[in-house]
């Protein structure tokens, strides 16, 4: 190939993915429409009607964008982040932005609607301006009349001053409680093991926190620990916390003022599902894998070994729990046993989308107790509050077809699969109302 027709060749490449960038941008364009036709009839205006947190029961209108844009109907977004195919929290966060553009940011919006702006750079601009007053926002969105030209840094300098401008006591507020963003986290497990920190500490404290880790891991060097200087760090730091957690302190309740005897020392306890031969490591065939409770992950046999092995450490052994049998009590209320049971079997709300862990959620009668529905893991449903409250207080229905999977059916008719392999929209609308408690 000559480089003339090489040339020709890469430009109507490059030509066609320009086409296909314009033809998802303007598929994202109408579905902003939708979303902002949707919202103009989901909205539920004035305190009446609306539900207090304590009431609970009624179709609450839930702000999802900032002061000024409308209360959208809970149910009624639940149903419509359902059908967008996106998670609970993340499709609620998607809509508010879609509101926050067309109610508080005009310019924005009509910059989204008419191709000059990526509706992803007007959500980065919506996340912004979310906090501020409706006299802020419309500050910002006033400036951006041109928003294509703007960068991401003059955009935030832009917010900071609508802040300073229209409400300088938040300002003022704002820059006294910087000191209350200090943290200390610590990542979710890893596929080897290990976690991340992140933290903003006091610079005082961070400088102790440095020596008190720089010393032990220069002590751990000189007691034959050849690991390099970063690992020896990593090491001292996990010491500094054994060695806290391995005071013996009583310490009072706040609120009842007993005395709680610590336990010293680490303590695991580790839900696994292995034989004798695979923590001795002896059957080259054993399932060399466990499952860490919290940090629900999975972890190797090997690991397993390392820290039953550590010092003042404390071993919980659990009895093998058979998710698939039937333990029925004659009562209402749920039984720890069960909710172990269906924590293990669910790991997650079972709704469409939702990724809350089930440690988390309620445990919801699948046929309600009072209409004969047996307190057994079998009609046992894990739910997130928010979920389970629609399931209750409105017209979202699920079937059990087979143990462990779900087949809802939101209030107009649109229908979800949820099981261990997630959450699959079914083509077929039912056309039928769901019947009534």
């Amino acid at each position: 190939m000559d480089l003339a027709t090489d040339a020709r060749s890469t430009a109507s490449l490059l030509s066609g993915l320009r086409a296909e960038v314009e033809g998802r941008e303007a598929s994202l364009v109408r579905e902003w429409s939708g979303i902002v036709e949707w919202a103009s009839e989901h909205v539920i205006a004035g305190s009446e009607g609306v539900a207090t947190i304590t009431e609970g029961y009624l179709d609450t209108g839930v702000p999802i964008a900032g002061p000024g844009a409308p209360l959208v109907s809970e149910f009624g977004l639940m149903e419509l982040v359902a059908v967008l195919g996106r998670s609970p929290d993340g499709g609620r966060a998607y809509v508010g932005r879609v509101i926050e553009c067309a109610w508080r940011l005009p310019h924005v919006y009509n910059a989204v609607t008419s191709g000059r702006l990526a509706p992803w750079r007007a959500e980065r601009i919506a996340d912004l301006t979310r906090p501020l007053s409706a006299e802020a926002a419309a500050f910002v969105d006033r400036q951006l009349w041109d928003a294509s030209g703007v960068g991401w840094a003059q955009l935030e300098r832009l917010v900071a001053e609508a802040i300073v401008r229209f409400d300088p006591e938040k300002a003022e507020t704002e820059r006294q409680a910087a000191a209350d963003g200090r943290h200390f986290d610590i990542s979710d497990t890893d596929e080897h093991g290990l976690v991340h920190l992140d933290g903003l500490l006091d610079a005082a404290d961070g400088h102790d926190l440095n020596l008190a880790v720089a010393r032990r891991a220069e002590v751990l060097g000189r007691l034959g620990d050849d690991s390099s200087l970063d690992v020896r760090r990593s090491k001292a730091a996990a010491e500094l916390a054994r060695q806290d957690l391995a005071l013996d302190l009583l310490i009072p309740e706040p609120d009842t003022g007993e005395i709680v005897d610590t336990v010293p020392g680490r303590k695991v306890v580790l839900n696994v599902h292995v034989t004798d031969t695979t923590l001795t490591g002896q059957n080259p065939f054993a399932n060399p894998v466990g499952r860490w409770e919290e940090g629900r992950c999975p972890i190797t046999s090997a690991q397993i070994r390392e820290w039953l092995q550590s010092k003042n450490t404390t071993i919980i052994v659990r009895p093998v729990i058979d998710l698939a049998d039937h333990v029925p009590v004659g009562s209402y209320e749920i039984p720890d046993r069960h909710r172990t049971r269906v924590v293990l079997r669910d790991q997650t709300c079972r709704f469409p989308h939702c990724t809350r862990p089930a440690q988390a959620c309620d445990v919801d009668h699948a046929r309600p107790y009072g209409e004969g529905g047996p307190t057994c893991p079998c009609n046992e449903v894990a739910l997130c509050r928010r979920h389970h409250r629609a399931k209750t207080h409105s017209t979202w229905r699920y079937d059990i077809p087979m143990a462990a999977t779900y087949v809802w059916t939101s209030p107009n008719g649109h229908r979800f699969r949820v099981d261990h392999r997630g959450t699959h929209p079914i083509r077929t609308i039912q056309t039928t109302s769901p019947p009534d408690e």
